[in-house]
């Protein structure tokens, strides 16, 4: 089996590939403290658990693919896969690792590793063109062209971010939940916050993806929309530009990623 992990800024997901099928999947949060070491045992402790997996580190697990956006994460990831996996093919997305998808930017190597590999999945699953928006830590919103091309994108604080700058800087707000209000105007601070935050981010989707739209293909109609990231689902039913969600947007880049490099190794 495969074995994809994705670090974020905020989260890291981990994902278990049978083939093309996504089997198990985990959720932990990014410590750019934790060493090689602890990030094995907490491997362990995760896969362990799995019924197709034996109890040491490394049984069952075929090949491993990472991209990380945390440079101190990535560090540690590559000793866990020399120390305790030497004999698992492991592919690192950095610069030289074959993607697939041109970058047509100023500097393609400042360009987020996670940022190519969903672009990487769109054109696999949905062609071009297309857009991909990651609510992440960020928010970011990258251009794929019709011939499979990613062509840039735009980035913007992202909601966490956002409720948390409103508590610290907000005299009399706080930190809330992200949760969808009873109505968009609403009857106390609280829920103030959380239409605020809700209908506000899906009409920053809705504003961004149009203009993007119109430089992207010459009918905007043409152009498949694609949310993923794990808050995602605080804007789907209120963003109107929406066409597909897919959580595992990364993960399934990061297979089509080792697929491609794995038999150059």
């Amino acid at each position: 089996m495969l074995l994809t992990i994705d670090v974020g800024n905020t989260h890291t997901v981990l994902g278990l590939f049978d083939g093309d099928e996504i089997v198990e999947h985990w959720r932990i949060s990014t410590d750019a403290r934790r060493t090689a070491d602890e990030l094995a045992v907490l491997l362990q402790g995760l896969m362990g658990m799995h019924p197709l997996l034996g109890d040491e580190l490394g049984d069952g697990i075929d090949g491993i693919a990472i991209c990380a956006t945390v440079p101190s994460v990535l560090h540690e990831l590559r000793e866990v896969t020399r120390r305790y996996y030497g004999d698992v093919p492991a592919v690192l997305v950095e610069p030289g690792v074959k993607t697939g998808v041109p970058i047509l930017t100023d500097n393609p190597k400042e360009v987020g590793a996670d940022r190519i590999i969903n672009a990487v999945a769109a054109v696999d699953l949905y062609g071009g063109p297309a857009i991909v928006v990651d609510f992440g830590t960020a928010t970011t919103f990258d251009a794929v062209s019709a011939r499979g091309e990613y062509v840039g994108g735009v980035i913007a604080p992202g909601i966490e971010i956002s409720v948390e700058a409103l508590g610290v800087r907000g005299a009399q707000l706080r930190k809330i939940e992200v949760a969808r209000p009873r109505s968009v105007i609403g009857k106390n601070t609280v829920e103030a916050m959380q239409s605020g935050i809700i209908y506000g981010f899906a009409g920053q989707v809705d504003g961004v993806v149009n203009r993007m739209a119109r430089e992207l293909a010459a009918d905007p109609d043409d152009v498949t929309v694609i949310a993923t990231g794990g808050l995602a689902p605080m804007v789907l039913g209120e963003s109107s530009v929406i066409d597909e969600h897919e959580p595992w947007l990364t993960l399934i880049g990061l297979r089509l990623v080792y697929e491609r490099n794995v038999s150059r190794m």
